[in-house]
């Protein structure tokens, strides 16, 4: 992965530099992975939100719905745990997804308190031309990282969000 120069600019793995949209000011925290991870983030969810609005998607009801339609009938709990949500803002994107008809909530057969939330047929082919969606936005945002920088970028990742 390039790393930013004192002149602003980036040294690419080919050894080759390529501009960065940096102001003086940001040399500081050039190195800062925190800072690094927080603006990627705020671009790629930027990117996402934009691309998922053409279904009428944001990125945290679309998390909800895919992991509603991949079949492991997540309860609330389960989804709050996993997205690192407030248990009340899962509520209110399952019950917004629910209003719109793309996911039920249904007893839980193994705790009779608890519901899962599960994707309708609806909810499986919104969510499908959701994917869709966000991965053009994917490609886009990423589109100066070669296929082996991505597979990288995606295991390190993974390897922060769940270091277990």
């Amino acid at each position: 992965i390039a790393r930013m120069t004192a002149d602003g600019r980036t040294d690419a793995p080919t050894g080759e530099t390529a501009a960065v949209s940096a102001r003086p000011f940001g040399e500081a925290l050039a190195e800062d992975l925190s800072f690094l991870l927080a603006r990627a983030n705020v671009q790629s969810l930027s990117a996402g939100n934009s691309a998922l609005a053409k279904v009428g998607l944001r990125v945290r009801s679309y998390s909800v719905l895919a992991l509603a339609a991949d079949g492991s009938r997540p309860s609330q709990r389960d989804l709050a745990d996993f997205l690192r949500l407030d248990p009340s803002q899962v509520v209110a994107l399952v019950d917004d997804l629910q209003a719109r008809g793309l996911v039920t909530r249904e007893p839980d057969p193994n705790d009779r308190r608890a519901n899962v939330v599960v994707a309708t047929t609806d909810g499986r082919e919104l969510c499908d031309r959701a994917r869709l969606a966000a991965e053009q936005a994917e490609e886009k945002i990423y589109s100066g990282l070669s296929a082996a920088e991505r597979e990288r970028l995606a295991a390190m990742l993974r390897s922060v969000a769940f270091p277990d």
